[in-house]
């Protein structure tokens, strides 16, 4: 028997080596003189084939060429040096390295001289590494004969796991089979291959290995001993066909052909079903078809449904491989009367009738419909049995979803008990009878003790404590004889229910809820048909981040507070159960979290900075996230005038301030007033001279020129005194003249008749006085007030002077005139009216009292009878125009024009007139 290769590393490492070492030292003492090129040294051995993972020696000889000893000796991999540890003398021209072979090593192992600090290392020799890994055994060999047309392929195919490693070295696989009369080898890839045995050796024992060689070595699997019939997988049966029968309704029978003749191989089968759409398989019981058989009928199965049918076959004592199945074949099985009874349920509808309620009758399809429901018979309490038909859309109780078919919905008073039975029928028959009972509102029976809920392996299970119920006098039964799921979407109000059994106390709900949906889950109890009162809980299936975060407004800002309010966020985009409402306000650029409760929808945020800008939002968590509001910015108050009815009681410093100056401010005017009150007197009730302590001047052609006294008895009849305010033309021109003049100045550039004068109170002219001194100087217009008067008994309606006196008569007109220190009041400075005439209204008339040193006293006011009565007028003059020339009066009475000069008896005031404007 051949060596194996292990043996013969065996051999290499323990003394071939060491004889090729000797040898390849003495072929290389020699090389020199038998070469004409110049070789300083070799590596033994040349561009060997090392395993990685496992030691390797190499040996540097060098020549004299060299001159070098194995002390100037270096190795290297490469660029990297080998270190001295590694090396072995072994004489004086030939040193060894020992180096282990990894997939980072190298290629390239240098023998270099170690040059001087002038020249550079010598490279003596080098060397190329070749690495790899031995051939790794494949493990899990096995084979296989199909069939090919009507009998069993001679090639059988075998597959096999090859080694884990990678195949660096070219490898490769050979497949042996072995008869008992020959062998046969096939080539093979790395995983499979085959061999052609030109027929199939039907009834024989074979033996199957694989040989994987490269560089390093040569590997075999275990040998697989196994029988033909083993290797054997024929084709599935064809022509599958199926038969409904209409008196069998719940069966359908399978029938098929046999894919192999007999005297190939003799087949058992296997078959399984499943409704249209399921993917639920069942199979036949394998002892039910072990014959070789071409049919069979299935049993058991449900009516009016569609099912899948599919069958397979193997060797009839279990040899060899499965074939694989057919194709799908389908069939319905015949319709049958329903044999359970419909989902009957309602819902109670709140009514805007007082002690009434609306109750909305619903059901789905009986689980066992077996057919079409085509329409259901109702009946409500005493009433007759009406049908109703069920559209053409909700027909389909075929499929997996059974729909929500609502029926009626009726009012239902508070105080009415009533029985609802209903039944459903499709085109074989009715289905039992289901009744509920509707109690009155007093009569419902009592609910669970407590509901739950959890979330496991991606469902929604509900978990109850049964009512706890003793025997009463009420009329439904105490016991619990099942429990009705019912959830509803909070989304879209979609609803569904479910039944389970008295004995249950955690349940899964079976229908497709939706994951971030919000459900309100109620549990009733149900007692013989009597419904109990519900017990509801909100859950999710799972929950997530809102969808959006919270709408948030300042309600209110303050000085060092702000009122902040948000909206819920609506259900539907909650996502989850809020836990809590986070605050965050940002001012300075530093950020600030108050965390409230989730029934908070308004909080206030205090001991803020006054007249700051701040950013607040409002986060809403759920325990899967969180979600931010939009930023919403403001400014605190500078200052605050008032109390907030948010805080009663809480007065702000600067109110109080305020107030205290303003008291301070009051008690100061109050005091100033009590100190200066002849003043404030003096100001408000400025003294009026007395008309009596006056020099009143008359002028008469009867009188003389000096100036008399005017009687007090005289002047105490003179009641009101009516200003009127003359033509300013007639008087400034007409009367002029006729005035008698004692002096030039007596008229000056803007003559005034002493009542006002000109308007104007800006510019002081000079006036009509007495005496070339004219008086004292130093008064003003503002403090000196002359008053002058005609008094005639013609001379008030028309409020024009009266003409001179004819030489007989016995009217004498007199002009007076009175000096006050009252001012004029503003609608004296400022007439009104055509610049023709003016009417003024003066407001010093009254009695003239009787006091002495012109003090004041009370006043009278007169009316309009009394006036006329009276019959005195004060005449106000107008100013001369400002281009009159001025003329002295002669002795004569006559101007130097000729005309006629001014009356004689014009009497000149006594103190110094003051001109007014």
């Amino acid at each position: 028997m051949n060596p194996t290769s292990k043996d013969m590393k065996g051999i290499m490492d323990k003394s071939s080596y060491r004889l090729l070492q000797l040898l390849s030292l003495a072929w290389l003492a020699c090389r020199p003189t038998c070469s004409s090129i110049t070789t300083y040294g070799t590596i033994i051995p040349q561009s060997p084939l090392v395993e990685i993972g496992k030691e390797f020696t190499a040996t540097c000889v060098v020549y004299k060429a060299a001159k070098a000893t194995a002390e100037d000796i270096y190795w290297k991999l490469k660029n990297v040096t080998v270190p001295k540890e590694q090396y072995t003398k072994i004489n004086d021209s030939a040193v060894s390295v020992t180096i282990t072979i990894t997939n980072e090593t190298a290629n390239w192992l240098l023998c270099e001289k170690k040059g001087s600090p002038l020249n550079r290392n010598q490279v003596i020799h080098g060397i190329l590494l070749t690495k790899g890994y031995p051939p790794e055994k494949p493990v899990n060999l096995s084979c296989m004969a199909v069939q090919s047309g009507r009998k069993i392929s001679s090639n059988v195919t075998c597959t096999w796991q090859p080694g884990t490693r990678d195949e660096i070295l070219k490898t490769t696989y050979t497949l042996f089979g072995s008869l008992i009369v020959s062998n046969k080898s096939g080539k093979a890839h790395r995983s499979s291959g085959y061999i052609d045995f030109g027929t199939f050796p039907s009834f024989m024992q074979l033996a199957m290995w694989v040989e994987v060689e490269n560089k390093l070595g040569k590997v075999r699997s275990d040998i697989l001993d196994i029988y033909a019939a083993d290797l054997v997988k024929t084709n599935p049966p064809s022509d599958v066909n199926i038969l409904s029968e209409n008196n069998f309704s719940r069966t359908l029978l399978v029938s098929w052909k046999h894919p192999i003749h007999v005297t190939y191989v003799t087949l058992k089968y296997n078959i399984r079903f499943c409704t249209v759409g399921s993917g639920d398989w069942t199979e036949v019981p394998p002892n039910d078809t072990e014959s070789y058989k071409e049919s069979f009928r299935l049993q058991y199965l449900k009516p009016d449904m569609e099912y899948v049918v599919q069958v397979r076959c193997i060797h009839h004592m279990g040899y060899g491989y499965w074939s694989d199945w057919s194709a799908n074949s389908t069939a319905r099985t015949p319709e049958d009367k329903p044999t359970s009874k419909p989902d009957l349920w309602r819902v109670i509808i709140p009514s805007q009738v007082k002690s009434e309620r609306r109750v909305q009758v619903m059901c789905k399809d009986p689980v066992e419909s077996n057919g079409r429901i085509q329409g259901y018979s109702i009946k409500i309490q005493d009433g007759n049995w009406e049908t109703v038909a069920v559209n053409d859309s909700d027909l389909d109780s075929r499929s997996q979803e059974r729909k929500i078919i609502p029926l009626y919905q009726i009012p239902w008073s508070d105080k009415r008990r009533g029985l609802i039975e209903l039944k459903a029928w499709n085109s074989v028959g009715e289905s039992p009878q289901a009744s509920l009972v509707i109690p009155k509102l007093t009569q419902e029976p009592p609910s669970v003790e407590w509901l739950s809920w959890f979330t496991q392996q991606g469902r929604l299970w509900v978990k109850w404590q049964p009512p706890n119920v003793t025997a009463t006098g009420e009329p439904y039964r105490s016991e619990v004889t099942e429990y009705i799921l019912e959830w509803v979407s909070v989304s879209d109000g979609a609803m569904d229910w479910q039944r389970e059994r008295r004995h249950t106390r955690t349940a899964a709900i079976k229908g497709n809820l939706q994951k971030f949906n919000r459900y309100n889950i109620s549990v009733y109890p149900m007692y013989s048909g009597w419904t109990g009162k519900p017990l509801t809980i909100a859950a999710f299936l799972e929950q997530g981040a809102p969808l959006e975060g919270p709408s948030v407004k300042v309600r209110r800002t303050g000085k060092n507070d702000a009122e902040l309010e948000w909206m819920e966020i609506p259900l539907d985009k909650q996502r989850g159960f809020i836990t809590n409402y986070t605050i965050f306000f940002i001012t300075g650029g530093k950020e600030h979290s108050i965390v409230v409760s989730t029934d908070t929808y308004s909080y206030t945020v205090k001991r803020m900075a006054s007249n700051s800008k701040y950013v607040v939002r409002v986060m809403a968590s759920t325990v899967q996230g969180s979600t931010n509001s939009s930023d919403l910015s403001f400014n605190t108050l500078m200052y605050v005038l008032c109390v907030y009815p948010s805080a009663p009681g809480q007065i702000e410093a600067i109110v109080v301030s305020v107030s205290i100056s303003f008291l301070f401010s009051v008690v100061l005017t109050m005091l100033c007033c009590i100190y200066k009150m002849d003043s404030i007197k003096k100001k408000i009730w400025p003294p009026v001279p007395d008309p009596s302590n006056s020099t009143i001047a008359k002028w008469s052609p009867d009188f003389t020129s000096k100036a008399d006294t005017p009687n007090e008895s005289a002047l105490g009849d003179v009641s009101i005194v009516e200003v009127d305010v003359f033509d300013r033309k007639s008087l400034c021109e007409e009367d002029k003249a006729g005035l008698p003049l004692k002096k030039d100045k007596y008229l000056s550039e803007e003559h005034s008749s002493g009542i006002g004068g000109s308007s104007c109170l800006s510019s002081p002219h000079q006036s009509v006085s007495d005496s070339d001194e004219g008086g004292d100087e130093g008064q003003t217009t503002a403090s000196t007030v002359q008053y002058s008067s005609v008094v005639a008994s013609c001379g008030y309606k028309g409020q024009t002077p009266c003409p001179l006196p004819q030489s007989g008569s016995s009217q004498t007109p007199s002009f007076t005139r009175s000096e006050s220190t009252q001012p004029l009041l503003d609608s004296e400075e400022h007439p009104e009216g055509p610049e023709s005439q003016r009417y003024l209204r003066n407001p010093y008339f009254g009695r003239l009292p009787g006091g002495n040193n012109g003090d004041s006293g009370d006043l009278e006011d007169l009316n309009q009878m009394e006036m006329k009565k009276q019959g005195l007028a004060l005449r106000r003059f107008c100013p001369l125009e400002e281009d009159f020339q001025q003329t002295t009066p002669t002795e004569e009475g006559h101007s130097p024009d000729g005309q006629p000069g001014p009356d004689p008896s014009y009497m000149p005031q006594l103190s110094g007139y003051r001109p007014q404007c």
